[in-house]
């Protein structure tokens, strides 16, 4: 049997349309207030319209949990500099590529969501916006190994571009491979970012930081910007500086005035409780202290970060300790808890490493006031974004 349905009508039958609903248009109009320049607002506008419609429908065909990554509170730090946003479900990552132009004869992906290795992800969404009517068609998708390989890439804007032909328009493929070949590789290999010394980052950070640099992104060299963005304590700091904002990461203003909304949003609050210090420089230490507390999910267990000033405030001593959150459950061997300043560099004592199961990690260090700490764990908790902790 034949059909007589024109090819173009045949894909976009196997496309997906959704509706976005006049409540939700508003209060991704609302949310989009709080960025520096009128550009980076429509584009934040445009990302949370895609986002709110699409997230649902990927939860429902992966029957999983999806989620933004890494959280959402960190879509603002993204959608100031650069569009489209990550889902997670388990170990499968798509990106959302949101455009409202009518013509769609490629697919443009920024080189951010390619060629930073922390971003990349297995599936890309071509996704139509279409406001005035309520509407986010998504009409295809890829891969980041087919991106690589396929796409041609624009140095003008950044961005690797894919031939509508080359896109894949029927979307019940994408789920069918999901099932059939899990195991097929949708990532390409791609290779390290440099590394960005502290003086760099920071000069980096004064110069885009200014809101009358419209477009940051392409105001320097792609390695730089990658290095930059990369790390996520670096990429809050370029999105606050760019509003104006004061300092939202500094430990002793949280233990004195309270948490801040961001990172109380990220999942830090300030705890009082009874350490039990035993072995902790010989001494035992009872006495009810306030402490940082941060909650963490890895390798599918729930787990405790704390932060807190140790002994004889003189000698400034802050204790890292990881625990699990689950009462007389130890911390399997093979975990690590480590500390780094803020450009990534190893210091003397600066991990603890269960070598077997243990009851919780910790890390003693001496900091002055100013001085600022980006931790790590491995396994990497789920949905990790670097931290800078400022004392």
């Amino acid at each position: 049997m034949t059909s007589n349905t024109p090819l173009p009508v045949l894909a976009a039958l196997a496309q997906l349309w959704l509706e976005i609903s006049p409540a939700e248009q508003s209060q991704a109009w609302q949310q989009s207030q709080r960025y520096s320049t009128s550009s980076s607002r429509w584009n934040a506008y445009l990302n949370q319209i895609c986002l709110s419609a699409v997230l649902p429908w990927i939860g429902e065909e992966c029957g999983s949990q999806a989620a933004p990554w890494p959280a959402p509170a960190a879509l603002p730090s993204f959608w100031e500099v650069i569009s489209g946003s990550a889902i997670a479900v388990d170990r499968t990552r798509f990106v959302l590529i949101p455009t409202e132009t009518i013509d769609l004869s490629e697919l443009r992906v920024p080189q951010e969501w390619v060629d930073i290795p922390e971003w990349a992800a297995d599936y890309y969404l071509a996704v139509q916006i279409i406001p005035d009517e309520g509407l986010v068609r998504v009409w295809g998708y890829t891969t980041h190994q087919q991106l690589k390989a396929s796409g041609s890439y624009d140095p003008g804007d950044r961005t690797y571009c894919l031939d509508e032909d080359n896109v894949i328009q029927d979307l019940s493929i994408l789920w069918v491979a999901r099932q059939l070949c899990p195991e097929e590789p949708t990532r390409g290999v791609l290779p390290s970012l440099p590394t960005l010394p502290l003086a760099q980052a920071e000069s980096l950070l004064q110069r885009l930081g200014n809101p009358s640099v419209v477009t940051p992104r392409l105001a320097v060299p792609f390695e730089l910007w990658a290095a930059l963005l990369a790390h996520g304590g670096w990429r809050q700091r370029l999105y606050e500086q760019r509003q104006g904002l004061l300092e939202q990461w500094t430990i002793l203003q949280w233990l004195r005035a309270g948490v801040s909304g961001v990172a109380q949003q990220i999942g830090w609050s300030r705890v009082d409780f009874q350490p039990s210090l035993v072995g902790a420089r010989g001494s035992e230490q009872t006495s009810a202290t306030s402490a940082l507390s941060r909650q963490l999910v890895i390798a599918g267990q729930s787990y405790e970060l704390r932060v807190f000033p140790q002994g004889n405030p003189k000698e400034k001593i802050w204790r890292f300790e990881l625990q699990s959150s689950s009462l007389d459950a130890p911390i399997p061997g093979g975990f690590k808890l480590r500390l780094l300043t803020e450009d990534l560099q190893a210091f003397e004592n600066n991990e603890d490493v269960a070598t077997t199961p243990v009851e919780r990690l910790y890390i003693l260090v001496a900091l002055e006031p100013g001085d600022s700490l980006v931790w790590e764990t491995e396994p990497i908790p789920e949905n990790y974004d670097r931290e800078i902790l400022r004392f």
